[in-house]
């Protein structure tokens, strides 16, 4: 099962499909919006990288201009499914290709009929390329205007960020140059127009500014098809110091549209016999988890380690493009162990940015690296201040995660560290992921608090990945991963020094790691405080277990988060979760804690979890540690929760684009949770626990630069 398909259009869920069709290849993306102009459309194609300044968001990924504009006319008659009558209506994206193909049947008001189809895909072979092919066999005598063009005028849902610089049409190539109205990002775009099969009548340029356009008119003959191909290349001035060269370098190469489409096929053969997922038993698993991997590798950047994937992947205008620790915690892993080279790409971004990341430290009185919880193009933070309050738009509330949310540093070393151990790459962790860790573990020394009364070290006033609850004092993940990331810090240290001792010295030069900086470090590590109760059970913060409880089965029938419906500021005043902090800790460092121990906080925290409308983060994590406690089924039930959040729009904001990190995570629960796949010094091993109407499971994953297969049954039943 490789395909994703609609037999009818309905415009009340036009912006989920945009984001359901989306394409692209790791340099840019499309959503899925028509070739031709629909009322309502959100359409939009972002490159990585391209960031403009915003008000409010700070930055914003821009909408690129678009390479998508064909109009059909029949007789004169604009194609458009607004109007006239859609007899026949199919589209279809190959997960296997990345190819998108639209086939309507469609009849003028005039009553001139046709079958036009549209094929569309962003070569994986040569991210700078697009290609489509406009196929149309009318019914009818007369002529067909098909007019194929560029366009500068486009906008982030109102707010304009292009200066048109400058066209032209030479030699078959309309050319097309623009620049971001702040940041003076130039973005170049070509296009060629290849008339495959049809009769000529006219050809021409139209050289609307901003908009170039070229025409071609056909003789139309009922039942004789007409096939013209469309082939597009785009740059920017972060490729090359003159993008519209490399531009135009890009299309010419194109020679015709088989050997382009063979070349991105290949190329996508290469990515699945590494990512694919075979689920044997379960239909809707199987196709759900492939559109959640096409999704991520789509937006994997394959050439460029200075950009990081945004929660919306490039598929929507959702947190505008800006990257959080969703990258390192959910998407990692999966790059991680399925295309390192990725991963490697997305850890030298956080390498890149660890200048923003030590001033933010200082800014707020500390030393090392404070990461931005929201990072863009030079990883300064951008979270936004303030943000209209739920329940009166008129009225701002505080966000306090730019600030509060001090977890991203470890969150970034654990993804580092995480590399090392799966890839075995010394090169790297040499020269930069051991800067990494000790630099976010020169933060966390720092910024601990002595508590004289208690004899302990806190963290006060800090926000967890459970953002229900904020300011609050020594939250489980955030003690717990700090106190991981020193030990990582001492670890990597001792590493460095018996295997690069030069690096050692430098950095231990460089970072000022004195003996009595190190010495804190191990009294930090020794005496941090994380509350856990005798019988294991850990407190998520200081005073949660004194907050009142709720019931959540209450409140249902539902649309809502509790966080909507409690207001951001009563929400702290509750027993209820956006995502469960313990277990996301327990979960990451799962080698150090026992089941039992687990189990005591699954069975605690679970029913006090927004699991359906809180984060679209936590099921398929929830998902996992269900199955490290033995219970398949109900990880199943979370598991299908994620891997349906945007292919059936759970949570009704899939127009704003694709939940990274649950799509990211879904693989994670097969990997991790179904498969119980664990590293250990020796090798790797496996433990078991499929939903029981799977009757198959295979994936693969690299270990040490080995590909390793994995391939796991259902047992019989009287086993």
């Amino acid at each position: 099962m490789w395909t994703v398909t609609e037999d009818s259009f309905n415009p009340k869920t036009q912006h989920h499909k945009e984001t359901i069709f989306t394409i692209g290849n790791g340099y840019f993306c499309s959503r899925g919006a028509f070739e031709e102009f629909h009322p309502g459309e959100r359409r939009a194609t972002f490159i990585h990288g391209l960031f403009d300044d915003a008000p409010i968001v700070v930055t914003e990924l821009v909408n690129a201009p678009d390479w998508l504009p064909i109009t059909v006319l029949l007789n004169g008659e604009p194609f458009s499914i607004h109007t006239g009558v859609v007899e026949a209506f199919t589209r279809s994206l190959d997960l296997r290709t990345g190819v998108l193909t639209r086939t309507v049947r469609w009849r003028s008001p005039g009553g001139h009929l046709a079958t036009i189809k549209f094929e569309r895909f962003c070569s994986l072979a040569d991210e700078h390329i697009a290609l489509i092919r406009c196929h149309i066999k009318p019914d009818f005598n007369g002529q067909v205007e098909i007019r194929l063009g560029l366009n500068c005028h486009m906008d982030n849902e109102g707010l304009a960020h292009w200066n048109w610089l400058a066209q032209n049409h030479r030699a078959g190539v309309t050319q097309m140059r623009a620049q971001t109205r702040k940041s003076k990002l130039e973005v170049a775009l070509a296009q060629r127009v290849h008339l495959v099969l049809g009769k000529l009548t006219h050809r021409a340029f139209w050289d609307a500014p901003g908009q170039p356009t070229e025409v071609l008119v056909m003789e139309a003959r009922a039942g004789d098809d007409i096939i013209l191909d469309k082939w597009v290349s785009l740059a920017t001035s972060r490729d090359h110091e003159l993008p519209l060269e490399l531009a135009y370098q890009h299309v010419s190469a194109i020679t015709d549209w088989a050997s382009a489409f063979k070349a991105n096929a290949e190329a996508w053969e290469q990515e699945w016999a590494r990512c694919d997922v075979e689920i044997e038993g379960d239909e809707e698993a199987q196709i759900a988890i492939r559109f959640n991997l096409f999704q991520m590798l789509i937006a994997g950047p394959r050439h460029d380690d200075r950009v990081n994937i945004g929660a919306k992947t490039l598929s929507g205008f959702g947190y505008r493009g800006h990257a959080f620790w969703d990258t390192e915690i959910f998407m990692l892993p999966l790059f991680t162990y399925t295309a390192p080279h990725i991963a490697k790409n997305l850890l030298n971004y956080r390498y890149h940015t660890l200048p923003a990341a030590r001033l933010k430290a200082q800014k707020k009185g500390a030393e090392g690296a404070f990461f931005a919880w929201e990072s863009a193009d030079t990883g300064e933070e951008v979270t936004p201040v303030w943000v209209p309050d739920f329940h009166d738009k008129t009225k701002l509330a505080r966000v306090w995660t730019g600030d509060l949310a001090i977890h991203i540093s470890a969150d970034v070393a654990f993804a580092a560290h995480q590399y090392w151990q799966v890839t075995g790459d010394d090169e790297w962790f040499c020269e930069r992921g051991a800067e990494l860790i000790l630099d976010t573990a020169k933060y966390y020394g720092a910024r601990a608090e002595w508590n004289a009364a208690q004899n302990r070290y806190d963290y006060t006033d800090v926000l967890g990945p459970d953002e229900y609850h904020d300011h609050v004092n020594n939250n489980a993940y955030t003690n717990r991963l700090a106190q991981w990331n020193l030990q990582a810090g001492l670890d990597t240290l001792a590493w460095l020094r018996k295997n690069a001792p030069k690096k050692a010295i430098e950095l231990v030069n460089r970072l000022d790691l004195t003996d009595t900086r190190l010495a804190h470090w191990r009294d930090v590590i020794e005496k941090i405080h994380v509350p856990i109760e005798p019988n294991g059970l850990i407190e998520q913060f200081e005073g949660f277990f004194g907050l009142t409880d709720v019931d959540l089965n209450a409140y249902e029938p539902r649309t809502k988060s509790m966080h909507e419906i409690f207001g951001i500021e009563a929400a702290n005043h509750y027993q209820v979760l956006k995502q469960p902090d313990v277990l996301q800790m327990q979960y990451l460092l799962r080698d150090y804690y026992s089941e039992d121990s687990i189990r005591v906080n699954y069975n605690y925290y679970t029913p006090r979890t927004d699991h359906t409308y809180g984060s679209s983060l936590g099921p398929s994590i929830q998902a996992a540690v269900a199955c490290l406690m033995g219970y398949p089924e109900a990880a199943y039930e979370h598991f299908i929760r994620a891997v349906r959040a945007d292919l059936r729009d759970v949570r009704g904001n899939a127009g704003d684009g694709i939940h990274a990190a649950s799509a990211a995570g879904t693989w994670q629960t097969i990997v991790f949770g179904f498969a119980g796949l664990r590293l250990t010094e020796s090798g790797w091993t496996t433990t078991p626990r499929l939903p029981y109407h799977w009757k198959r499971l295979k994936f693969k994953f690299i270990y040490k630069g080995q590909l390793q297969a994995v391939e796991l049954r259902a047992q019989p039943a009287n086993e």
